[in-house]
């Protein structure tokens, strides 16, 4: 089912964030900022869920064209793992203490207990979450 949105709010949105394609690495970290901040939300009205999904979108087509393909990082890893199971960011606080929102923001570097905690929590090898 496809809710409605109201483009006065919409618009509100626009106004506020001012999403445009991106050109540099400061204007990708400032989206980054805000589609970390929209996902982190319990709860998005529809017009934030259409602005975070286009947000994503610029995000990716930047990335996609300045990164090399198959060059991950532990925080995109654990940043995608987030993304393909429905998380939040808030919801690694619960794994890892008061240092999981600051982990997947990249203000804090995965140690080998918060990879051993996140590798419990995904079900997956601690390692993915250490730099090789």
């Amino acid at each position: 089912m496809t809710s409605t949105i109201s483009a006065e709010c919409y618009g509100n949105l626009l106004l506020k964030y001012q999403p445009r394609v991106i050109k540099t690495e400061a204007e990708n970290e400032a989206f980054l900022a805000v589609v970390e901040e929209l996902m982190a939300r319990s709860q998005l009205m529809p017009e934030e869920e259409v602005l975070l999904e286009l947000l994503v979108k610029l995000v990716e087509d930047f990335e996609a064209q300045h990164y090399a393909l198959n060059l991950s990082t532990p925080r995109s890893r654990l940043l995608h793992l987030i993304e393909q199971r429905g998380l939040k960011v808030g919801d690694l606080d619960e794994v890892l203490g008061n240092q999981g929102t600051a982990i997947a923001a990249g203000k804090d570097e995965i140690g080998l207990e918060q990879a051993i905690s996140l590798g419990q929590f995904f079900q997956v090898k601690p390692e993915l979450f250490l730099v090789k």
